[in-house]
This record gives structure tokens, sequence and C-alpha cells, in this order.
């Protein structure tokens, strides 16, 4: 295949608000060892690239300065020792950055097939809302069948995979949202109770339960000594963003007292090995319930590439439901 020298990207033009993303033109990306380059049809939207559009989130040393974490589309070159992939076939893809944009490079290892039943539009919604919520909910936070499960968001794309996966396999699932309609769709989807947190203390109706076995938050700040008073003996926390904050007074007696774990993590920075891993468990556990239609992404809107700002400024006026695309192709 003949492939272009440049292409359409979305670039940062500096650290700001939604409309420092402009559509330029840049180099096509070739693909290194173990690598493969896609020919992207369309690219999910997350928080971390509102994050590193604002300064606050920079993508490592050897990654793409372009925004996109994960994306689908048509392998059109190989890079030395990928084997599994040819030229041709259809994937979804965690990037390492550079999704915003016609072509971009990843590990082959990083890819997984387009799930029976779903187009490219829905499969650039799964990388980064399966990667993190299977690695932070099941591997890391260990969620068991039984076990009762506070997950915050409940209407992203975050909290909707994680209701879906943790009713699969048999948890009970509380969930916050911020409105009337978010709180429908979490118990549409699963969730055994759905708490509406302006309305509601989501720490009280936890207890009355006898606390959360789990907690998986991205909200961060106040709710973290809240989601520590949520948890039951012997509970864990799982943190993966800080939407209000990194930093909080917290009394770690009761950490000590009630055998209480705190863990966390962020995708982006894991060595590539790691993220391998994390697809090959995807592969095995989670992609055959994808494949069967018992799990599915929960689509909010899609946006030209050229209209990534609008795209951003519908995520974080927090209005939406479930993922936001680019189309690309």
């Amino acid at each position: 295949m003949m492939l272009p020298e440049e292409m359409r990207a979305v670039e940062i033009t500096k650290p700001g608000a939604p409309e420092v993303l402009v559509e330029g033109r840049r180099p096509v990306p070739q693909p290194g060892p173990g690598q493969v380059l896609l020919k992207i049809a369309y690219a999910g939207v997350n928080r971390p690239d509102a994050l590193q559009r604002a300064g606050a989130y920079s993508p490592p040393p050897t990654a793409s300065d372009l925004p996109g974490l994960e994306a689908s589309g048509e392998v059109v070159a190989l890079g030395e020792g990928v084997d599994g992939l040819s030229l041709g076939d259809e994937v979804c893809a965690l990037l390492p950055g550079g999704g915003y944009a016609e072509y971009a490079v990843t590990p082959a290892a990083h890819c997984l097939p387009v799930p029976a039943g779903l187009g490219l539009k829905e499969a650039a919604c799964l990388p980064e809302t399966y990667f993190t919520v299977w690695s932070n909910v099941f591997q890391r936070g260990g969620l068991k069948a039984g076990e009762r499960f506070l997950l915050h968001g409940g209407s992203s794309g975050i909290g909707t995979t994680a209701i879906q996966l943790a009713r699969v396999f048999g948890a009970r699932i509380f969930a916050t949202a911020g409105s009337a309609e978010k709180c429908a769709t979490c118990t549409e989807l699963g969730a055994e109770r759905a708490i509406n947190y302006r309305e509601e203390d989501f720490v009280e109706i936890l207890k009355a339960e006898g606390g959360a076995d789990l907690v998986l938050d991205m909200v961060g700040g106040d709710y973290i000594p809240r989601n520590v008073q949520a948890l039951a003996d012997d509970g864990r926390l799982v943190q993966i963003a800080f939407l209000s904050g990194p930093k909080v007074e917290l009394n770690f007696a009761q950490v000590m007292a009630r055998r209480l774990t705190i863990t966390g993590s962020t995708l982006r920075p894991q060595s590539d090995l790691a993220k391998a891993r994390i697809a090959e468990s995807l592969r095995e556990n989670v992609w055959p319930l994808l494949d069967a239609g018992r799990i599915r992404p929960i689509m909010d809107s899609e946006f030209p590439l050229a209209q990534a700002a609008e795209a951003h400024a519908r995520m974080e006026g927090s209005t939406h439901i479930g993922k936001i695309v680019l189309k690309v192709a």
C-alpha cells in the first residue's frame, strides 16, 4: 500500500482550554520493531486527553505529543518482528498517544480484534476503558462474585464499562451519578442501586448495606476519606484519577484498625509488556463477552476530527453518558 507522506492531525497548540486543539499537518509515523501502523477510522475521547491538553499530563518521552489513547482502524504497515497481525486487519488498539490523527503507531501486542457485531465506531471506545477497568477492578482490586462494589461516575465511559463487567461477574453494584437520567442509565446497565450524589450520601447508603468491599474512584479530593468511611472491614479502595485533586488529610488509624487496602494505578506510564499482558487477559476473559453481546460500549456522541475542541467541551461539561468519539476516516 502506498502511504502518504503527511496526514491530518489535531495538535495541542499550547496548554489551555478546548480551543487550543487545532487541526494541522504532520508526517505519517513509521512503525518500529514490534509495532504496527494503523489507518485510523475512529478515535476515542478520554479524560487523560483533556488533562494533556491542559498541560497536566505529559506524554512519555517516546510517545507522540498528539492526544488520543485509543482508536480503531486498519493495519497498513508492520514493523520488524510483528506476527499475529496482517496488513488489512481491522483492530482496535491502546495507543501511547497520537490517536487524533489519520495514522498512528502502537505495539502490535496492544491491538485487539473488533468484536463480533460491533463496528469500528464502537470498537474505538473499548481499549482505554476496558484496559483501565479490567486491570484496576479485577486484577488490582480483586472484585469477586457477591461482593459489594461502589463506583463513582457510573455514567461515564469507565463507569458504564465497570457496571456491565461487574454485573456479568456477579458483584452487587452501587454507582454514583449526578442526575436522574444518569442514575437511570446505571440501573439499566445492572447497578443494584444508583446514588444521585447531589441528593444522597453514598457513605450512609453503603454503611447500611454493610460497607463496600471495593471502591473504584476517579474523583479524589474530599471523596477519599468518605470512600474510606464507606468501606467494609478488609475493603479495598482503588484510585484511578483525581478530578477534584490528589491531596487530602486522612486518618490512617482506621486503615490499620479495619485492615483496609488503598491502591491505584495509571495506565499510560506502564511498560509495553505490562499493557500487553492486560491485552492478553482481556482477549481471554472479556472479548468473548463482547463477541456474545453480553456487554457493549455505551455511545454518547460522534464529532469529526476537526471538531475535537467541541468534543472536549462536551466531555468536560459532564452532560454526556458513555463514550465520545472522533470520526477520522
